[in-house]
């Protein structure tokens, strides 16, 4: 971590702040400000947090410290080393000799595999065998919040039946000086872990810092049964160091900057956890999760606490996705979509609303056949919403985008709805984690698939954001928002379509013209099909927050003033507190 940023400093990408900035809220104000800043601003180091440690935030909230991260100048230099070794994987096999030529890149592979060393590791330079959390510096990153939440662990289990390994990324809302909560949804691996375990302690250990390379590939959506640390050897051409943990029998990176020790009882009643400002720009309501029970912190001198903030984009989170889309395409077109070319998760979709495919078409219905092979590959089963257009287009251009929709896309023909399993975190889902889809079919229709209907409408847009719905429309899309919306702002619309829709209940085809009502849902409101669930409010700073960070600019050394992110949203707060009251 230290190196790392060594190297941010060689860049002119990291501030140091030694004015005294509280880990409750007001590192959260400050690093929301920095991070919404045009190319992600700098990341930050609070080096007085009222603790023994320094805490740093948007460390990966650029392009080009996603890709000092992982140890490049460019993100793509890593897309070519995986397409090439992919591809030397897939030649066929004719004799002795191409098995001979393959053996230096084997050895390389081998290269990649972790390795135990004899402990203790740096990690392990401070002990704590009575552990208390209040000693690191954790943060409360928005008002609503149900406590102080760890945001970039690396949650360490075991498959109780193969004995293989994952690291995971859940957050943590901590109870009390020596436990928390364990977020890990009905679908991730270390929920299926635990769930297998059969001892009445399933061991955890949590690390945070080190080599930031750990900590993308904890986000990376790797296939199970595939170790995170084979992917960090491969990204760093070398092995990734273990060493025991001191009070349960698992492994973890000698340099990690701090490890959380400790087990999960498997009888014990999950407790209720959150509120949360999730990465989805609305909170997260309180449910039922495990608790995780420390039995040691370990730590190496002069460590640095990470952490990261989400809530209404763009955050740092987006620029690890744009890294995760850029480098996992290879493998996603080898496995599951052949003639996929490009895909693009917009940070208004926050990461699963909204899919862009570009793939090479040749035939009828590939588009709907693509939709579906996305909508069951991995974490992407969560996306809501695919695009699907031809190979002709740089689908991160908006306006090139736009227009191939204008041309090829007629909502009668090219719409296709279904349902399936969605992100727990979508509160627009009539049930939880259990929803709608749509398919955008935008590709140039074979004949085949051309219909009168298809050639009627002469739309002028893609998109009509309105406040009533439109008795004729020239857009292909009308979304209708809340009042307090500004009609203006089409990141905001888009975020607020992604979030606030469920395909099935709330969309339909009208004269031509697809209608999605992604107003706020209240029961019984919208003609009925109001929300069967609590609705979360929007995630904004509180005013004193706000007030207490800008009485305080000036001594932070920030340079020019910047004006809270969150005033642009404050009319989008309903009455409440995370959940609206109807």
């Amino acid at each position: 971590m230290k190196q790392f940023i060594a190297k941010l400093e060689d860049m002119g990408a990291l501030v140091r702040i030694k004015e005294y900035v509280d880990p409750v809220l007001e590192i959260a104000e400050i690093t929301d400000r920095m991070s919404k800043q045009s190319g992600g601003g700098k990341a930050l180091l609070f080096e007085n947090t009222g603790t023994g440690f320094p805490v740093l935030t948007n460390m990966m909230g650029s392009t080009d410290r996603m890709a000092a991260a992982l140890g490049v100048t460019q993100v793509e230099h890593i897309s070519q080393r995986m397409e090439q070794l992919l591809a030397m994987a897939a030649q066929p096999l004719h004799g002795w000799k191409d098995k001979l030529k393959l053996l230096p890149s084997l050895r390389q592979a081998a290269s990649w595999m972790p390795k135990k060393i004899k402990g203790p590791g740096a990690c392990q330079e401070v002990v704590y065998m009575e552990p208390d959390l209040s000693l690191l510096p954790i943060l409360q990153c928005w008002p609503h919040d149900g406590g102080r939440f760890i945001t970039l662990p690396l949650v360490h289990t075991q498959d109780p039946e193969t004995g293989g390994r994952n690291v995971g990324m859940y957050r943590m809302q901590v109870f009390g000086k020596d436990s928390t909560g364990m977020h890990w949804h009905k679908h991730k691996t270390g929920a299926r872990h635990f769930a297998a375990g059969k001892n009445p302690r399933f061991p955890v250990a949590v690390c945070l810092g080190g080599d930031p390379v750990y900590t993308f590939c904890a986000a990376a959506p790797l296939p199970d049964g595939i170790d995170e640390y084979m992917l960090a050897g491969f990204l760093r051409d070398r092995a990734v160091s273990l060493v025991p943990c001191l009070s349960i029998e698992l492994m973890v990176p000698e340099d990690c900057d701090f490890v959380l020790e400790g087990y999960i009882e498997t009888k014990e009643k999950p407790l209720m956890e959150g509120p949360f400002g999730d990465h989805t720009g609305f909170y997260s309501l309180p449910d039922l999760y495990p608790v995780f029970h420390l039995s040691c912190i370990t730590h190496r001198k002069g460590a640095i606490y990470p952490a990261t903030l989400v809530g209404i984009p763009p955050q740092e989170d987006a620029y690890i996705a744009d890294a995760i889309e850029k480098i996992f395409l290879t493998p996603f077109r080898l496995s599951v979509v052949p003639e996929a070319l490009d895909l693009h998760l917009p940070a208004a979709g926050v990461s699963h609303n909204i899919a862009v495919v570009k793939i090479r078409k040749s035939y009828a219905g590939q588009a709907i056949k693509t939709a579906h092979a996305l909508w069951g590959a991995g974490q992407m089963m969560f996306n809501k919403m695919a695009v699907i257009v031809n190979d002709n287009i740089d689908i991160r251009d908006q306006t090139a985008l736009w227009n191939t929709i204008l041309r090829h896309y007629r909502p009668e023909r090219d719409t296709f709805f279904s349902r399936g399993p969605l992100d727990v975190l979508d509160h627009a889902a009539p049930k939880c984690g259990f929803g709608g889809k749509i398919c955008i079919d935008a590709t140039k229709k074979y004949p085949e698939e051309e219909s009168p209907a298809g050639q009627a409408l002469a739309p002028d847009r893609v998109f009509s954001f309105v406040h009533k719905p439109e008795s004729k429309s020239n857009a292909l899309i009308e979304v209708q928002l809340d009042s307090a919306v500004d009609l203006s702002n089409s990141f905001i619309c888009l975020w607020l379509m992604g979030n606030n829709a469920d395909p099935i209940r709330d969309m339909n085809i009208e004269g031509g013209v697809l209608r999605i009502d992604a107003r706020t849902k209240k029961s019984g409101s919208t003609g009925g099909k109001g929300a069967s669930r609590p609705w979360p409010n929007v995630v904004c700073s509180s005013p004193k927050t706000i007030k207490a960070v800008d009485d305080k600019w000036e001594s932070l050394g920030l340079g020019d003033f910047i004006p809270s992110p969150s005033l642009t949203y404050r009319t989008l707060v309903r009455p409440g507190g995370a959940s609206i009251l109807d």
